[in-house]
């Protein structure tokens, strides 16, 4: 009798597992075939902060997200030098093309580079159209949420911004974000990356290696507070290590979009004091 109740207990164990599995088996839809709505993910965005999640962009669902706009301070990374920056219209536009992979597109719509030197009060401007950045990001576990979860974006940015917006260079990278659950509704973000950069001094490259950990909670219903330690290391000796400690908070006033705010704030001289932007991103 004891067995029989064994047996059937793990009849029925086997018949629940295999229905979970497939009810979260979502191999099967793609660009062309989209995710139902009902079982899309929980809307997740690369902002705010200079955090990239590893969660994709549902299979055969469009994504934007971008900053409103984009301040920069900086009268300390050149010497004798004032320089504001504003970035206006900066969209990532994303698409899903598996369930576990979507492509991107970044660019910015208007830049506006104002430089002074100190000493002779002599200005000069750059502006126009920015750089185009494309990636993709490919997930290789935990992309429907509920614990760590590890994606690769790899990038390359290609030179459509006139010289003194950008360095008419191809450029690119890999990234590599990692999300982790934490106790109390935190979660954390580790985020590593390896950059080849051109050199500020010739025609060569040399490699970056920027780093940050993230820290973020749900303060109050649909809004999220971020902070964040940053570093960015380089092997050319002419450029300088980046340290900067970054403050955020989103608002998501209804499911699939969101607003923010964020500021970055330079902890070395080598960083611009600080940078300030507002931002955007909506699914559907």
């Amino acid at each position: 009798m004891a067995s029989g109740w064994v047996g059937g207990a793990a009849c029925a164990c086997a018949a629940l597992l295999a229905g979970v599995a497939s009810a979260q088996d979502k191999s099967q839809y793609t660009l062309f075939n989209p995710t139902p709505t009902d079982r899309m993910r929980d809307f997740n965005t690369d902002r705010p902060t200079k955090s990239n999640l590893p969660y994709t962009v549902d299979a055969g669902h469009f994504q934007y997200e971008g900053d409103i706009f984009f301040y920069t301070y900086d009268n300390t990374s050149t010497p004798d030098t004032n320089t504001a920056a504003w970035i206006f219209g900066n969209p990532t536009l994303k698409l899903g093309v598996l369930n576990n992979v979507d492509v991107e597109v970044n660019f910015s719509a208007y830049n506006n580079i104002a430089t002074t030197t100190r000493s002779t009060g002599v200005s000069t401007t750059a502006h126009g159209f920015g750089d185009v950045i494309t990636r993709a990001k490919i997930n290789l576990f935990g992309n429907e949420g509920g614990g760590p979860a590890l994606a690769l974006m790899p990038y390359g940015k290609w030179p459509t911004a006139p010289q003194g917006v950008g360095n008419r260079f191809v450029e690119g990278g890999m990234a590599v974000p990692l999300a982790v659950p934490l106790p109390a509704g935190f979660t954390t973000v580790l985020m590593g990356q390896l950059d080849l950069l051109k050199n500020p001094n010739d025609n060569g490259y040399h490699v970056n290696f920027p780093a940050l950990i993230n820290v973020n909670r749900q303060v109050v219903s649909g809004v999220t507070a971020y902070a964040e330690l940053y570093a960015n290391w380089s092997t050319s000796p002419d450029v300088r290590d980046i340290y900067t400690l970054d403050f955020a908070v989103a608002w998501n006033p209804r499911p699939n979009f969101q607003l923010d705010l964020g500021i970055y704030i330079g902890l070395v001289p080598a960083a611009a004091p600080y940078q300030i932007y507002a931002g955007i991103a909506q699914r559907f």
